[in-house]
């Protein structure tokens, strides 16, 4: 659509939005703001587009879908929503018994959110996996992970290893756990459970705008009702106020906003045509106003730390670290 032919140029070459003239085959294309000349190829996830007469064509494979967990109380579901939710319960994370009492599942997610600081926000202290009819369990909490038989009866493989920083925890029925050993944990899902889960990591279904369906079935625009709807004990009090630990804790905003300026700054510069910083830089604030009890470098690395593997997964590598910086 960029590449025009017209007085501009000689007749049968085509403008190619750079000030040159070129033939229809070398037409460049565009993608987040940047040129891609005739032939050159991007990953988007895990498929491969080639640039091709000014037209991206793409690979159609299905791909593992992320859901992540960080911080206090931040989501990113399976088909993109960011949103934030400070719940102090036991919520379905995950899981495949979706619809009716009695339909069958193979997996179940269960994250513990407990309040950290003094400002009310919550993070996830414990993860559950049941996997199976067998609800053979694996909880990882506090850097401790624990294997818990539960019952016999039809079993789901599953394998645990550690990988650089992280704990992983893959089963045979397409489930993947990743722990950071801190506040950060990803859900990966195989192509083949594309709509039929539920819970705070939304449906998986491409579709970013129903991903606030309740335990009911209703969809929802408010998240707090929607994650209120996914709490295992009705004992467990509703979030009825999103909490702002930055209004709370004002003498901590600007320490806040100097350190988490890092993600909007050159450092991440490459990424940002990809990934949008403002609800990662957001966050990052979030976090370091609400971690007041000690551990508030972690609480703000967590928070550079999600941005940075949303960039590594959008082909974007980042090298943020330094000895300064966690």
């Amino acid at each position: 659509s960029e590449c025009v032919s017209g007085c501009v140029c000689p007749e049968g070459l085509f403008d190619d939005g750079r000030g040159g003239c070129v033939e229809q085959k070398d037409c460049p294309c565009s993608h987040n703001n940047e040129w891609y000349s005739s032939g050159d190829k991007i990953k988007v996830d895990c498929n491969t587009c080639t640039c091709q007469k000014g037209i991206w064509k793409c690979t159609d494979d299905v791909c593992y879908g992320t859901c992540m967990i960080y911080g206090s109380g931040h989501y990113n579901t399976f088909d993109g929503k960011f949103y934030d939710f400070d719940g102090s319960c036991e919520y379905v994370a995950t899981q495949d018994f979706c619809g009716d009492k009695n339909s069958s599942g193979s997996f179940s997610i269960i994250t513990e959110n407990v309040p950290c600081g003094t400002t009310g926000v919550t993070c996830s202290k414990a993860i559950k996996m049941f996997l199976g009819v067998s609800d053979d369990s694996q909880s990882v909490s506090n850097k401790e992970y624990k294997e818990i038989q539960r019952d016999v009866g039809d079993d789901v493989q599953y394998w645990n290893r550690t990988v650089g920083l992280y704990l992983v925890i893959e089963a045979s029925n397409g489930v993947m756990l990743i722990w950071d050993k801190q506040t950060s944990i990803f859900i990966k899902l195989s192509p083949n459970y594309r709509g039929k889960v539920c819970g705070l990591c939304g449906n998986f279904d491409d579709k970013a705008n129903n991903d606030f369906t309740t335990r009911s079935g209703l969809q929802d625009t408010n998240s707090l009702n929607f994650g209120n709807s996914w709490k295992q004990s009705p004992m467990c009090p509703d979030v009825t106020q999103e909490i702002k630990p930055c209004d709370l804790k004002p003498h901590r905003k600007s320490w806040a906003e100097k350190e988490c300026s890092i993600i909007q700054s050159e450092v991440f510069k490459i990424c940002h045509s990809k990934v949008n910083p403002l609800p990662y830089y957001e966050a990052c604030v979030h976090d370091a106003c609400s971690c007041d009890s000690g551990g508030d470098c972690e609480c703000f690395c967590s928070a550079v730390a999600a941005y940075a593997q949303e960039c590594i997964k959008a082909e974007a590598c980042v090298f943020w670290r330094t000895p300064d910086i966690c």
